[in-house]
């Protein structure tokens, strides 16, 4: 968050021996290795895990790409299992689910003088993993907590502009536990006061290395609590601060303990009462029976809310008890560690449970919905229904179109003492506070308008059946989020200044320009959207979904009518277009966009996405170069007109190949363009249909690391997931 930092690769002596840690599996891929110097980085770390020997013998246990390139560049090199690590000066692993007999056969090599270098993706592990405990049972956590190092749930943003991370120097102190502990105790002490940068780096070292260390820590997590205050709650009124480190130390610590309290000591953390909010003493403590699809995707609602502090208690058949069915208490899944803002909640609220037993009792020290949440694959060894019992918590007002009689919705409304209300089409779910629907007497408009929305992004993206969907959307108000205004994601978030319009019809239908840009995120193909086009081709999703629910046409919207193209057309030096300027500024970007929809309408957008909703692996666009190849090829072929021109006008590059292959086509520019701006009338030729095979670019990506092929990649702007090193 901001401008701090925190390690990419840690590296730390254990027992005899020493370890390098990675922050992403990506780092033992041969393509990785050959971009810049990445490669030069792993051979400096492998020799001095090796003890700095002159020709170390490396044994590399399931990364064939690193051994490939170990063996280039003159390493001896074994590609070996676990147990045959004897021999060698150094072993090359990459960490994921071993056994803890491998576990310990590594720890065992390394203690007794040898090295490793170990990568591996934090994020995609607990992505795949979700019922289960990072820190507690990933493999690589588990083998290098004696060292100090642990992978964690967070990523960076690259630090590096043209991709990848930038070694300036040697690292701050700050970014390492012990440096920032020293430098919070002294500051607070008064004997060395830091800056407000220093105070946000501090703050999020030790913050990110909290949430990290593993249960039963000795090295750090001792040393923070003799410094913390017992109890702080964050709240609105009075945030926890950047630039007060010990508190933030102590709310995650708080966060620790609470997770970890046994049944016998269920209470509700004191933050509660704020956020999510409390649940009245009076409200019946009801048993409900829900009935899910075990084999179905996404959060289940129940209608239900666990009271903060209460044990709830959920029971479903033996044969269907297989953790392939969870458990959820909560619907705010942002976690807020890195957020360089003041914490305005407790950072991580949602709490998850694997359904493996007949009856399984739990409790939310914060409280919240209540979701049943299956893994994907059957319960009991199909796909029938699951019919699960809750017991403890309090009915909430839940609409489910189709399936809620407006009567019986607003009895239940009268009823209800939970906080929170869910209102479900059949595409959408949106949550917000029970207190925006109380006057709602019946949402069937509200849900049937957000279908309404979800259908028509659909449409634009090409999906083959727009209607359904593996899991409806969901849409969360919460009092913070990780990122932005709102964002998208599963669930989307937004702020609760935009809580009530969530639930209100007359504002989707107005248009609400953030709910609709955060849907088009979850519908945009990484296909047909470049380097520096992500805040760009989404808002095609907003203005189609503003012409086609809000009706308000693209020359009618303040972001598409002709003004607004002129306005950017203004910025732009014509004489030398600037595409990183183009790129860094999404609205300028945008302009161009529309200008193709102007000329060509919402029709030539649906043939294009058409023809990329088809294509096959091998024809999908690999690079950036690529990328930008087939958006000019494709467009142009689906007008048929040749856009080359048009593109070299707005600064976009191409590839002499792909001009050349529209060249034949007829040469399109808006009338005037450039500077000027007058559209010309739809091209009312039928176009050819469009190229299954356009120019590929041979360009190499200069990205590094690249996203493993298990787990699914974060979002572009984040970059990996990286272990933190808190040993002292």
């Amino acid at each position: 968050g901001g401008d701090t930092r925190l390690p990419v690769v840690a590296a730390a002596p254990l027992g005899r021996g020493r370890v390098v840690a990675f922050g992403h599996g990506g780092y033992l891929d041969r393509a990785t290795l050959d971009t810049a110097d990445t490669g030069r980085l792993l051979r400096n770390a492998v020799a001095w895990a090796a003890g700095g020997r002159a020709r170390p013998r490396v044994g590399v246990v399931g990364a064939a790409g690193a051994a490939d390139y170990l063996r280039a560049h003159g390493f001896a090199v074994d590609e070996v299992g676990v147990g045959a690590l004897a021999g060698h000066d150094a072993v090359v692993v990459g960490p994921w689910a071993e056994p803890d007999t491998d576990v310990a056969r590594l720890q065992a090599f390394v203690s007794a003088g040898g090295g490793l270098v170990a990568a591996a993706t934090g994020w995609g592990w607990a992505q795949l993993n979700p019922d289960r405990d990072l820190q507690r049972d990933f493999a690589g956590n588990r083998l290098l907590a004696p060292a100090g190092i642990q992978w964690a749930n967070d990523w960076l943003g690259e630090t590096d502009p043209v991709g990848g991370y930038a070694v300036d120097g040697p690292p701050s102190a700050l970014t390492a536990a012990d440096g920032a502990l020293r430098a919070a105790l002294a500051h607070e002490a008064g004997t060395a006061g830091r800056s407000p940068a220093e105070l946000a780096q501090i703050s999020r070292t030790l913050v990110a290395n909290a949430v990290c260390a593993p249960p039963g820590d000795t090295l750090l997590v001792p040393r923070l609590r003799a410094a913390v205050p017992d109890v702080v709650v964050p709240s609105r009124e009075d945030p926890v601060m950047a630039d007060e480190v010990l508190d933030r130390v102590a709310v995650t610590l708080q966060t620790r303990d609470f997770d970890a309290l046994p049944l016998e000591q269920a209470r509700a953390h004191p933050a509660a009462a704020r956020f999510p909010g409390a649940v009245a003493p009076e409200a019946a403590r009801v048993t409900r029976a829900v009935t899910v699809t075990a084999s179905a995707a996404g959060w289940r609602s129940t209608g239900l809310y666990a009271p903060p502090g209460e044990v709830i208690t959920v029971r479903l058949p033996p044969a269907a008890a297989t953790g392939r069915l969870g458990l959820q208490v909560g619907s705010h899944s942002d976690t807020l560690w890195g957020v360089t803002d003041g914490w305005r909640r407790m950072p991580d609220i949602v709490r998850r449970w694997p359904l493996d037993a007949a009856e399984t009792r739990v409790f939310s020290p914060y409280g919240g919905l209540v979701y049943l949440v299956p893994s994907g694959g059957p319960a009991g060894g199909t796909g029938a229904d699951v019919r699960v019992e809750i017991a403890g918590a309090v009915e909430a007002p839940y609409f489910a179109l189709g399936e809620t009689d407006p009567a019986a919705w607003r009895a239940r409304l009268q009823a209800s003492g939970a906080p929170w209300a869910e209102v479900a089409g059949r595409s959408m779910v949106v949550t917000t506070p029970a207190a925006h629907v109380r006057g709602l007497a019946d949402p069937t408009d509200v849900a049937r308008t957000w279908d309404d929305v979800l259908l028509h992004a659909a449409i634009l993206a090409r999906r083959a059946a727009p209607g359904e969907r593996a899991r409806p959307e969901r849409f969360v108000a919460d009092e913070q989020i990780s990122a932005g205004y709102m964002h998208a994601g599963y669930p989307l978030m937004c702020h609760l200044d935009q809580a009530a319009n969530l639930v209100s019809a007359a504002n989707l239908r107005e248009g609400n320009w953030g709910f609709f840009h955060e849907v088009g995120h979850n519908h945009q193909s990484p296909d047909w959207t470049f380097e520096g086009t992500g805040e760009v081709t989404v808002n095609l999703f907003t203005l189609f979904v503003y012409e086609h629910v809000s009706g308000v046409p693209v020359k009618d919207n303040a972001r598409g009518s002709e003004a607004f193209v002129r306005e950017q057309l203004a910025k732009v030096d014509w004489a030398a277009p600037d595409f990183e300027r183009w790129k860094a500024d999404p609205f300028l970007a945008l302009a161009m966009y529309v200008q193709l929809q102007h000329a060509f309408g919402w029709e030539a957008y649906l043939r294009v996405f058409d023809a990329y909703a088809g294509l096959g692996a091998a024809e999908r666009p690999r690079t950036d170069d690529d990328k930008r190849d087939q958006w000019l090829v494709r467009f142009s072929r689906a007008v048929g007109r040749d856009l080359g021109p048009f593109f070299e006008a707005w600064g976009v590059p191409t590839s002499a190949a792909a001009r050349a292959a529209v060249a034949g086509l007829p040469v399109w520019m808006p009338e005037g363009f450039p500077p000027g701006y007058a559209p010309v009338p739809t091209a009312t030729s039928t176009p050819p249909p469009p190229p299954t095979s356009p120019p590929t670019s041979t360009a190499t990506p200069t990205r590094t690391p690249g996203a493993p092929t298990d787990p699914a990649a974060p979002p572009a702007a984040h970059g990996a997931y990286l272990p933190l090193a808190w040993r002292p």
